[in-house]
């Protein structure tokens, strides 16, 4: 969402809000069934806007290191645990 005007992004997070909270109060059933749609729309996007979306997940998750809301896990760790997992 970087690089975006200050108006447009407070307007799309109040859509956002708005439909997520509608989306929450469906039954499971149609909660799965419009996941599974929403995560095969994204199947159609093309690359350039893969990309920038991928870009604003990333400098959403490094703010969130910044602002130490999530603790780093060495990645030997991950590989371990990983491990464990599959045995």
């Amino acid at each position: 969402m970087c690089g975006r005007d200050a108006g447009r992004l407070t307007m799309s997070k109040v859509k956002f809000e708005q439909v997520q909270q509608q989306a929450l109060e469906l039954s499971a059933s149609e909660r799965a069934k419009l996941a599974a749609e929403l995560i095969e729309s994204l199947d159609a996007l093309p690359e350039d806007e893969v990309n920038a979306l991928w870009l604003e997940e990333c400098e959403r998750r490094a703010a969130q290191i910044d602002r130490g809301e999530v603790a780093l896990v060495p990645a030997e760790e991950v590989a371990q645990r990983v491990r464990s997992l599959i045995k």
